[in-house]
């Protein structure tokens, strides 16, 4: 009886075991079929939102179509102005710089007028010309002669030294009026020792046909001193130059109307061709019309339309933005060793070798004495010596790409001076290794 109930024990925990093996089966089915209908229902969820897009909203649909073709429309402009923009001149040169129409051009026509005038400095402490200048004291005769005052001939009689005799220059401005004040510059002509405490008696100003444009008259400004005393003397400045703020009052103005103008011309300042050109498209762009046109590296010609107010044409032209290409230049001074290099010059490859020779002549002088009791005299003989010292030479090479910076340290390193500077500069210039315009002033 026991036997039978453990065979029938055995069978039925055989049966459970079947039974979860199918279980474990199934179970691992379902998990391998769950992740593939999902991807099958994702597949198939635009397929089936479609027919019911296009049957429930028929008027979407199109909507979204002529999206979808009006899209493109909108999307090429700046695909297509992109590499347009890219392959400008502007967009494609480093050492292009932005600047307004009015920083860097002027109107043709309207500029400034130079003034000039003589007249006296009366005031001074005993600083002024001396007898031997003759002008001031005829400047003087004929001021006083006109204010009715007689003096007696010889001239030699008049012992003045507080006065001075003066050119007196100005600038007019354009579209100055009558009334407008001016500022003077005053410079001694004679040999008058200082201007300081000065006053400036009425002088007419005048320009260039010989007109008179201004009066001046005023106290004198002046920014230096000299003192001198028992043989010493203590400078500051210029004290023989001043200046009158205000000084002068206009007179007369300079015929100049902007009513009724056809046409402008705009002068760069540095003549560029492919400044002006640029200029022109951006004058055409912000007008809206082609008024400007390119007529040389300098000057862009600016149509007026009929009846178009001229100054307020010209001060929206002269406040748009425009790019400048500077020229490559290295300013040398050989008087004062002054060197400007601009940062947009380019260094080519090149070797630099520079040394120097030194020669040095000492000369002493040594006395010869004879014996006692020779016949001999004392005589004085120069002995001259004669050291040359040739330095090593100095060795800079600069490489592709090397800048403004590289060739200033290097040229610092061998303590090259100011000359030395100059000198290199020009002769990288005649080796072609400097790409810059060299300009000596």
């Amino acid at each position: 009886m026991r036997q039978r109930q453990g065979a029938i024990l055995d069978v039925a925990m055989a049966g459970q075991s079947v039974l979860l093996a199918l279980a474990l089966s199934i179970l691992c089915s379902l998990l391998i079929l769950l992740p593939m209908q999902a991807e099958a229902a994702a597949v198939a969820a635009p397929a089936a939102a479609a027919p019911a897009a296009t049957t429930k909203k028929p008027v979407a649909v199109k909507k979204a179509a002529a999206a979808k073709k009006t899209a493109p429309a909108v999307a090429t402009p700046p695909a297509a102005t992109a590499p347009a923009a890219t392959a400008t001149p502007v967009a494609a040169s480093p050492v292009a710089r932005e600047a307004l129409i009015k920083d860097v051009t002027s109107i043709a026509g309207i500029r400034d007028n130079q003034l000039i005038g003589y007249g006296i400095v009366v005031g001074l402490q005993n600083t002024g010309d001396s007898q031997m200048t003759y002008f001031p004291l005829q400047t003087l005769l004929s001021t006083l002669q006109r204010l009715g005052i007689v003096v007696p001939y010889p001239l030699t009689t008049i012992m003045v030294k507080n006065m001075a005799a003066v050119f007196v220059e100005a600038t007019l401005p354009p579209f100055a009026q009558p009334g407008a004040k001016i500022d003077v510059t005053v410079g001694s002509t004679g040999d008058a020792r200082s201007l300081t405490g000065g006053v400036l008696l009425l002088t007419p100003l005048y320009g260039p046909d010989g007109q008179i444009y201004a009066e001046s008259q005023g106290p004198l400004v002046v920014g230096g001193y000299s003192v001198s005393a028992n043989g010493n003397t203590k400078q500051l400045n210029f004290p023989d130059a001043a200046r009158i703020p205000n000084g002068a009052i206009v007179e007369r103005p300079v015929p100049m109307t902007l009513v009724g103008m056809r046409a402008l011309t705009i002068e760069l300042h540095e003549a560029d061709f492919e400044t002006a050109i640029g200029m022109a498209d951006t004058i055409n762009t912000a007008l809206g019309r082609n008024a400007a046109r390119a007529i040389d590296s300098r000057q862009v010609h600016l149509d007026v339309a009929p009846g178009e107010d001229v100054p307020r044409l010209l001060a929206r032209v002269q406040s748009l933005p425009v790019h400048v290409y500077p020229l490559a230049r290295v300013v040398v001074n050989e008087r004062t060793g002054t060197v400007v290099i601009g940062g947009n010059v380019r260094l080519l490859p090149v070797s630099i070798l520079h040394g120097g020779l030194a020669i040095d002549v000492v000369t002493e002088f040594q006395v010869s004495q004879p014996n006692a009791f020779g016949a001999g005299t004392t005589e004085v003989v120069p002995q001259s010596q004669v050291q040359a010292t040739n330095q090593p030479v100095n060795r800079i090479q600069l490489k592709e790409g090397a800048t403004v910076d590289d060739l200033v340290r290097n040229l610092q390193n061998i303590g090259a001076t100011a000359t030395d500077v100059i000198s290199i500069l020009q002769a990288m210039k005649q080796a072609g290794a400097l790409e810059a315009d060299l300009v000596v002033i």
